[in-house]
């Protein structure tokens, strides 16, 4: 069974207007769009692109400036995680992504917080998580705990490795708190796809792809997506698979690849 195809919206067709990126993407052939913000959209408006154009919002990103390793925000954490939950259930979305750091312009690392301990900083995403999973669990909005690469992006940030996310995910057993595995992101900072893929697949709950280096269209960079896309599938992964990358050139080369490769 292929995968259902989700379209980053925010990296792809960038070209067109916001509400007319929608249509753009459902006459492509993907099931759904995802995209970064949703504070600074019209939600009406955007409900309404999405649905004369046929097309599902898989999600968005579900924090704001506050970070999941600072024991002082959790107050500010969890109401700004609220209000996502609450425009997720507006907008149809059945997830929220969220992360160990606050995220600034150009996906920059706010706080490093080095003054905290690692222990702290466990601590802190463990009992925020847990609150994260319960609130999901009343509203009907999953979570999805993406890892980031510290090596090009996004310097400083916590969360680094999918077997912590993977791990913590286990421990809270909730099925509304599940890991976004970003390959091109953990390909950075861990590799070993394959492994990682058949030793964490049950607690999935989105994949992000773009080829590495240059966080491309698959078929510019060294992964073999052909690969990890039938490994995916052979592991029981049914969830959907979204695409946010870059175009190396136009979009709609990206998108052949795209269809091409997965």
């Amino acid at each position: 069974m292929a995968l259902r195809k989700c379209a980053c919206i925010d990296t792809l067709y960038t070209d067109l207007p916001w509400l007319d990126r929608f249509a753009a993407a459902a006459k492509d052939g993907f099931d759904a769009v995802e995209f970064w913000e949703w504070r600074d959209k019209d939600l009406d408006a955007t409900k309404k692109a999405a649905d004369e154009a046929g097309i599902n919002i898989s999600g968005f990103n579900g924090d704001c400036d506050y970070s999941l390793v600072d024991p002082e925000q959790k107050e500010q954490y969890m109401n700004a995680l609220k209000d996502s939950m609450d425009a997720a259930i507006k907008l149809g979305a059945p997830t929220v992504t969220i992360h160990s750091n606050a995220l600034g312009e150009g996906g920059i690392v706010i706080n490093h917080y080095d003054n905290l301990s690692d222990t702290v900083k466990i601590c802190s995403m463990y009992e925020r998580l847990t609150q994260a999973a319960r609130l999901g669990e009343e509203k009907g909005i999953r979570c999805n705990l993406e890892g980031l690469n510290i090596t090009t992006d996004h310097v400083g940030n916590f969360l680094k490795t999918t077997q912590m996310a993977a791990e913590m995910i286990r421990l809270i057993n909730s099925d509304k708190l599940k890991v976004l595995y970003d390959i091109y992101h953990m390909q950075l900072n861990e590799g070993c796809i394959g492994d990682t893929i058949t030793n964490y697949c049950d607690t999935f709950g989105h994949i992000h792809i773009a080829d590495a280096p240059g966080r491309h269209e698959p078929g510019t960079g060294e992964i073999n997506y052909k690969f990890v896309i039938a490994h995916l599938e052979k592991c029981g992964y049914t969830g959907r698979v979204g695409y946010e990358l870059f175009p190396k050139g136009d979009n709609a080369a990206a998108v052949k690849a795209i269809m091409e490769w997965s």
